[in-house]
């Protein structure tokens, strides 16, 4: 049976909008898993792949949430998983479904010596604090020292920025 690809309000149905402020980090996309309904395969097909790099058969993408009151646009977050990488995308859309931006902004990957781990905060209003850390994966230890912060912007018109 074939999916009939949504129009774009369709494909926003799969993202709950959300009160702000919201923390990503890497348990999270389970309780989105289990509360939002399953991104299906056209609605992906349709709005998320144009957008994507090599993605393969065993991807997996959940829709996470929806960013309140943006008015002159929409921002959706959802979760990617892919061998040894996941990570958050917040995309931006004109009103008729046109990406505007498209930032990865919290996740963990592997390059398969170091791990990768990086959390994000959005905060009402609309700024992301980011906060990367890494560790060897022969040890299980974590250097908090080493940690890099890094701050975006989802500005009015959707565009997003380093701060």
């Amino acid at each position: 049976m074939q999916q009939q690809i949504p129009n774009f309000t369709g494909f926003l149905d799969f993202f709950p909008e959300l009160e702000l402020p919201i923390t990503l980090n890497e348990e999270i996309h389970h309780l989105f898993s289990e509360k939002n309904k399953v991104l299906n395969q056209a609605a992906i097909q349709a709005f998320i792949l144009p957008y994507e790099e090599e993605v393969d058969e065993l991807t997996e993408f959940i829709p996470c949430f929806k960013i309140p009151e943006t008015h002159d646009f929409h921002a959706i977050v959802y979760w990617k998983a892919e061998l040894m990488s996941y990570s958050f995308t917040l995309a931006s859309f004109s009103k008729s479904g046109v990406l505007i931006d498209r930032r990865v902004i919290a996740g963990t990957y592997s390059d398969g010596k170091r791990l990768t781990k990086s959390i994000a905060t959005i905060d009402e209003d609309w700024t992301i604090f980011i906060v990367s850390g890494q560790s060897d994966h022969a040890s299980s230890d974590y250097n908090a020292a080493s940690s890099k912060t890094h701050q975006l912007e989802l500005l009015p018109d959707g565009v997003i920025t380093n701060s």
